[in-house]
């Protein structure tokens, strides 16, 4: 019988102790090998190259070359090995956001204290997210090129409202589908991503630096406009609420009663109890099956759902799960999502 293949990883940390813990974490998988470990971005690269892992666990604020540069090396390299940061939370929401959107895959918090007890803690999401990044795609190159008129062609559109729900990859689909975006887009966007709380103002703030549309982070009351993008703020869920030609964002408590927060499944549920027929939805990369209830409420309202393609998903679930369903509409690549749904809205 053929021996499963293991997955190849190599461990970039400056902290000894933190390349012992995570070396340890590892190992212990019948499924994982480190095959190697590094204490800068330098001696990471040297590494990738001899040791060729499907997977990079990278910290982020080292010497010589901090894990941004590693990740700028990698970006254009074809089947690069897939990149888990790992990083304290405290004060590097910026550097794991701009990682994000770089090509990392996901991300770990590593306790601020790498003490034994706290072994088991870090162990369990870090064996899973780098178990889902040998799954992933390779990330393509870090900007779309070219980059279309930043202006639309005057537009008449039935459509009133675009909301869009991605997990794995997104930071990085995200940057490039609103930057790909017109400054007179004619319709607020709302955008559900599964990530934690301290990242999202960040990321908002980023998206909208490279975009001619103003991205923002969803606050409860905010009043949804033409022009402007609401991401979904960590850890609370994002409805929409119709009150007469306004939308309204509405935060709440995760319930519980759906695994992902922000959930997409919320999000377009409540768009299409908004404006129904007017719903424009679109399902970019992720794991699992978040937003499939909720493209079937658009669908059934009379609205429409887009996915990405497999080819640039870097994870093929969500899009996946909304395509066998039956309810997409059409599926494009990312860089021909924002013309895609430019044709919706006529």
């Amino acid at each position: 019988m053929t021996r499963p293949k293991r997955i190849r990883v190599l461990v970039v940390d400056d902290s000894a102790f933190a390349r012992k813990v995570l070396r340890q974490a590892l190992d212990s998988q019948p499924g994982i090998e480190v095959v190697g470990i590094a204490a800068d971005g330098l001696e990471a690269l040297e590494k990738i190259a001899a040791l060729k892992p499907h997977v990079v666990t990278l910290d982020l604020v080292m010497p010589h070359l901090d894990g941004l540069g590693v990740l700028r090396e990698l970006a254009n390299q074809p089947q690069a090995a897939r990149v888990v940061v790992v990083s304290f939370s405290s004060g590097e929401s910026e550097l794991v956001v701009e990682a994000l959107q770089m090509g990392a895959v996901d991300f770990v918090k590593k306790p601020t204290a790498l003490a034994t007890d706290r072994l088991y803690e870090l162990s369990g999401d870090l064996v899973g997210k780098v178990l889902a990044a040998a799954a992933a795609r390779p990330s393509a190159s870090l900007f779309p090129t070219p980059l279309p008129p930043r202006v639309l062609a005057p537009l008449v559109t039935r459509r009133r409202l675009l909301v869009v729900g991605t997990s794995t990859g997104g930071p990085q689909a995200l940057t490039r589908l609103v930057a790909l975006l017109p400054g007179n887009f004619p319709i607020p966007i709302a955008i559900a991503l599964h990530i934690p709380a301290e990242y999202t103002e960040a990321l908002a703030r980023r998206l909208s630096d490279g975009s001619a549309l103003r991205v923002v982070e969803a606050s409860d009351g905010l009043e949804l406009q033409p022009g402007l993008v609401v991401l979904a703020k960590g850890g609370q869920d994002l409805q929409l609420e119709r009150q007469g030609e306004r939308t309204l964002a509405r935060l709440t408590r995760h319930s519980g009663s759906s695994l992902y927060v922000p959930s997409v499944d919320l999000l377009f549920q409540s768009a299409a109890r908004a404006w129904g027929a007017a719903t424009l939805g679109v399902v970019l990369t992720g794991m699992g099956d978040d937003g499939l209830e909720g493209a079937r409420a658009i669908v059934t309202g009379g609205g429409e759902v887009l996915t990405e393609a497999e080819s640039t998903s870097v994870i093929y679930g969500m899009p996946r799960c909304v395509r066998e369903a039956g309810l997409s509409a059409g599926e494009a690549r990312l860089e021909d999502m924002a013309a895609a749904i430019i044709r919706r809205l006529g």
